[in-house]
Parts: C-alpha cells; sequence; structure tokens
C-alpha cells in the first residue's frame, strides 16, 4: 500500500504497510490493519489506529486469530466514543479481541486447539501515542536515527531474563524465546501492556512481527528506516532482509512518520490546547 496522509488537521502522519509469507511458510499467519481519521475532527476525538497480529496454531487456525483479533480491534476503535481516554480505550479493544479469538476457538473445535495470536497496537492523537501489546510481536521508536524498542517481549525466556534467571545474551539464545508468556486467545482474560508517550515530528513508529525482528537487528532497521526514507520502500527492504537472513517466517511491517502534531495539555481529563 502506498503511503498516504491527512491534510488539514494539526496531528499529520505518513505510513506504509506490508506483510509477506516469506519463501518458506505455505501461508501468512500475520494480519495487518489500520484506521486513519476522515477529518480533522476525528483526528482529535479518535485519532489513528495501527494494528498487528501473528497467529499461531495448527490448522491454519493462526491465520484466523490474527484477522479475528485485527478486525475486533478496528472495529471497536471505529465505534469508540468520541474522545475516550487512548490508554482505556486501547486496553478494552484489546480484551475485547481476546474474547472475539478465545470463542472463536472453542468454535472451532478440536482444530482450534491452540489457536492464538500475538497484537501490538498504536493509537495516535494530538501529540501523543499509546502502544498496547500483547505477546512477541514489537514497537520500535526511530527518532533522529536512534532505535528504541517501546515493548517487551511477552516470551518465557524474556520473563526469565527479567526475573534475573537468564542474561539477556541467554535469552537471546534460549529454545524458549518463541514460546509466548502471553497471547490473545491463550485464556478468556489476558494482562494487556500499556504505555504512553509523547512523541514530535520526524518520529517513526514500526510495528512487526517476530519475523522481522527474530531476522533484523535494531542498527539494520536504524540503516534502512532514515528519517528522510521512503516508508513503502523502507518496508519492502527490510522485509528482503529479512528473508534473506531467515525466510523461515512470515514478516510484517507497519511504518508510521509522524509529520507534525498538535500539542496539548489535560484538565480533569479534556484537552486543552497549549500555545
Amino acid at each position: 500500500m502506498p503511503s498516504l496522509s491527512l491534510r488539514g488537521s494539526m496531528l499529520e502522519l505518513e505510513f506504509a504497510e506490508l506483510s509477506d509469507t516469506g519463501p518458506v511458510r505455505p501461508h501468512n499467519e500475520d494480519y495487518i490493519g489500520h484506521a486513519e481519521p476522515g477529518t480533522p475532527e476525528e483526528a482529535r476525538t479518535h485519532g489513528w489506529l495501527f494494528v498487528l497480529c501473528d497467529g499461531v496454531g495448527g490448522h491454519a487456525q493462526g491465520e484466523v486469530a490474527s484477522r479475528a483479533a485485527v478486525e475486533s480491534v478496528l472495529a471497536g476503535f471505529r465505534q469508540a466514543p468520541r474522545n475516550e481516554p487512548l490508554n482505556a480505550l486501547l486496553q478494552r479493544l484489546v480484551r475485547t479481541a481476546n474474547t472475539h479469538v478465545f470463542e472463536a476457538a472453542l468454535a472451532a473445535g478440536p482444530d482450534g486447539a491452540g489457536m492464538a495470536t500475538t497484537i501490538v497496537s498504536c493509537g495516535f492523537r494530538y501529540d501523543r501515542v499509546v502502544v498496547a501489546h500483547v505477546g512477541d510481536s514489537r514497537c520500535y521508536l526511530i527518532r533522529k536515527g536512534e532505535v528504541q524498542v517501546l515493548t517487551r517481549d511477552h516470551t518465557v525466556a524474556s520473563e526469565h531474563a527479567r526475573m534475573g534467571l537468564l542474561t539477556a545474551e541467554e535469552a537471546d539464545e534460549a529454545e524458549t524465546k518463541h514460546i509466548l508468556s502471553r497471547s490473545l486467545g491463550g485464556g478468556l482474560f489476558v494482562s494487556v501492556e500499556v504505555n504512553d508517550y509523547q512523541i514530535f515530528p520526524d518520529d517513526i513508529l514500526l510495528l512487526c512481527s517476530d519475523g522481522l525482528h527474530g531476522a533484523v537487528t535494531a542498527s539494520e532497521i536504524g540503516a534502512i528506516v532514515r528519517p528522510e526514507a521512503d516508508l513503502q520502500r523502507a518496508a519492502q527492504r527490510l522485509v528482503e532482509l529479512a528473508n534473506l537472513h531467515d525466510g523461515g517466517d512470515n514478516v510484517s511491517v507497519q511504518l508510521a512518520r509522524v509529520r507534525s502534531v498538535e500539542r496539548v495539555g489535560m484538565y480533569r481529563g479534556r484537552p486543552y490546547k497549549l500555545r
């Protein structure tokens, strides 16, 4: 998809997204989607949303899970009340998506055993981005050439590293680094990790599945996603590099560049414009 932008709003983004099956997998269990405001008013009341899921499960149920989760989150975002705080909104939408995937797995019977998905989503409004995730799909912030991971992998190896049972280097090599410690659809309830960040013009947010971050380093990401980079070409190059380095997994990428923001403050839960 070509990069698009919304004009006429103080918050302006351009974006590109790409999902690739890769040379080995028979089908794509990743699924991506976005919701962009149609007017400047919608940019203020709802904002922008990007969501990426990486499904797991046999009998092609992973792709069912990832698509169900993305479609649930996007539908809920479009129907959300005006000005619902993004932190609460994204947490609510991801939990609702978990219920959809869990119920879909039950409805699938034996074929639904193990059906689940990761999720990472970014909601933009005014001068903030809210990142909500479950699993090991990631969000990176690329600012002035520096690459920072905004999410933490919900894997067994990563949890062991946080508890001090493994070093970071040991966790990177552990057999449990691909075993999820939490996912959508793994149970009726899920713990969603939600964080809020201020954004500035020229910031780039990268959402990706582990097919990318498991094969491409942060320094390689920074070399490709330069401040002046064409986002569609950058997405293509990232996917090509992941396939070249590994190729054993589906690869999905979403890139969103901040063109301008609207600076606001909050008073009793209501935004007001800063001068």
